[in-house]
């Protein structure tokens, strides 16, 4: 199945989402794309209350409804405060560590429209200045973002319309290598976003049918913990499709399709998992199976919420998550045909 996946069509895919700012409770506008999207693929959407959408693959039978999700939503920041000194404190959306976005470009969001550009500093940015700027604890009341206008007073920048509550989105900087290599920010989780768009456009061109009808979750409050709480009662199966880390005692590569065994939500259901495992040695599908321990998944957020349901998550292999992230081609791919694969086997 995986040499039948339009590539280009889901690096297409995966470099538009990225290009979209998408920080939790600011995703309308990634959002917006993924809908026009779906309907020139012909399929059913629907958005729901929270901001997120619910794409509709119908199957062969209606015995029981699949689920699978993925998140559009990033990690991100929000203005806490407008400083005197013209400059803003943050605080921040999503879990990551704070020397990570240290000099990273970013761009501030009013709620009237406008956007501004700046850069994420510590409040000692220069190790001409000050002589602890090296050692200095990045942490959030000792990070603060320099707008790209003439500011120099708290007033200057209220008049630019800028106040606590606007979002701050990171400068993705994402690269497309030749070699099949993906370098961005955000690839938690819009890769797994991308590779869910192939698995439609694949099943619209080749006219294949599921054996069970599908729902396709897109979640936008993921990064926050509740993304999926809410899934429709009819979804019995639920997969959730979110990157596969990379370290210490895992397996994992940015070559494989993670086979997530266990989080801290607890073990995922034995036969689905199961199921994956074979499915990926069946069709030669590179895949490795591990337990991360400080992560949680869509999948977590609809069991915390009550659903009564089988749970299983897999994504591509992903390197350095919320941080610099890096991937491959191929391991987006081989989660597109994992996918297939389940979706398409009795």
């Amino acid at each position: 199945m995986k040499n039948r996946i339009d590539a280009e069509y889901v690096k297409q895919m995966l470099q538009t989402i990225l290009s979209i700012p998408s920080p939790s409770g600011f995703t309308h506008q990634v959002m917006e794309a993924v809908s026009k999207e779906v309907r020139r693929l012909g399929y059913p959407y629907e958005s729901i209350p929270k901001g997120g959408g619910i794409i509709t693959v119908q199957g062969k039978s209606d015995e029981k409804v699949i689920g699978l999700s993925a998140h559009v939503d990033t990690l991100g920041a929000m203005v806490r405060a407008v400083k005197d000194n013209g400059t803003l404190r943050l605080t921040p959306v999503g879990g990551y560590m704070m020397h990570s976005i240290e000099n990273e470009y970013c761009r501030i969001h009013t709620r009237d429209g406008r956007t501004y550009t700046g850069t994420i500093l510590t409040t000692r940015p220069s190790v001409h200045v000050y002589t602890d700027a090296r050692d200095f604890k990045r942490e959030e009341a000792h990070m603060e973002v320099r707008i790209d206008e003439k500011v120099d007073s708290k007033a200057d920048v209220l008049a630019l319309g800028i106040a606590a509550g606007d979002f701050i989105s990171f400068d993705p900087r994402t690269q497309l290598l030749e070699n099949g290599y993906v370098k961005s920010r955000h690839l938690d989780d819009k890769a797994s976003v991308a590779a869910l768009f192939g698995l439609l456009e694949l099943f619209r061109r080749e006219n294949i049918i599921p054996e069970y009808t599908l729902k396709l979750l897109i979640s936008n409050y993921e990064e926050v913990g509740h993304g999926s709480a809410y899934i429709p009662g009819d979804i019995s199966e639920f997969i959730a499709v979110d990157m596969g880390a990379m370290g210490d005692d895992l397996t994992c590569t940015e070559l494989d399709v993670s086979i997530c065994a266990k989080d801290s939500s607890g073990p995922y259901d034995y036969e689905m998992t199961s199921k994956m495992i074979e499915l990926a040695k069946r069709d030669g599908i590179s895949f490795a199976v591990d337990i991360y321990p400080h992560y949680g998944s869509d999948a977590s957020a609809a069991l915390h919420g009550g659903s009564n349901i089988k749970a299983a998550l897999i994504g591509p292999g992903v390197h350095a998550s919320h941080g610099m992230e890096r991937t491959h081609m191929d391991a987006i791919l081989g989660t597109t045909a994992l996918l297939a694969a389940y979706v398409t086997t009795a």
